[in-house]
């Protein structure tokens, strides 16, 4: 069973990322609180545990996932070439929109981190609300319509 890891936003691009135990999800803002909270494809962020823990092992470091700045952390998951697909969270729908790519902070954050995020979707989908809701670290986590 799939599982959700971690919730984090951040107040203004480039701020420290905040970790949450819950936190509302809403069709206009995607996350409540998390700067980016406007409507749109890019609404929530989210990376699998798997795919982090991959890239860092290749890079030879060991980081915080909030180093990658995504606003979910999945357990479980395989994101790769899901666009389209739908993750839901109890009642919270996101729609993959795209494979979100890594930016020059990883390189930044670790020499050959941006190289190993760029491969196999380690650097998570982007998403938009289709349906709001709570949702809370571990709360089952299922890929409807993807692999």
């Amino acid at each position: 069973m799939a599982q959700l890891s971690g919730i984090a936003t951040r107040a203004k691009k480039r701020a420290d990322m905040q970790l949450l135990q819950s936190a509302a999800v809403t069709l206009e803002k995607g996350i409540a609180d998390d700067f980016r909270g406007k409507p749109g494809k890019r609404q929530v962020t989210v990376m699998t545990q798997e795919g982090w823990q991959t890239a860092c092992a290749e890079a030879g470091v060991d980081l915080s996932w909030l180093e990658r700045r995504a606003n979910l952390l999945v357990e479980g998951l395989n994101l790769q070439e899901s666009v389209g697909a739908i993750i839901r969270i109890g009642t919270v729908k996101l729609l993959i929109t795209r494979e979100t790519d890594p930016c020059q902070r990883m390189e930044e954050a670790q020499p050959g981190l941006f190289a190993a995020m760029a491969k196999q979707w380690r650097g998570g989908v982007c998403c938009q609300v289709l349906e709001a809701g709570q949702i809370a670290v571990g709360d089952e986590v299922e890929l409807l319509g993807g692999q």
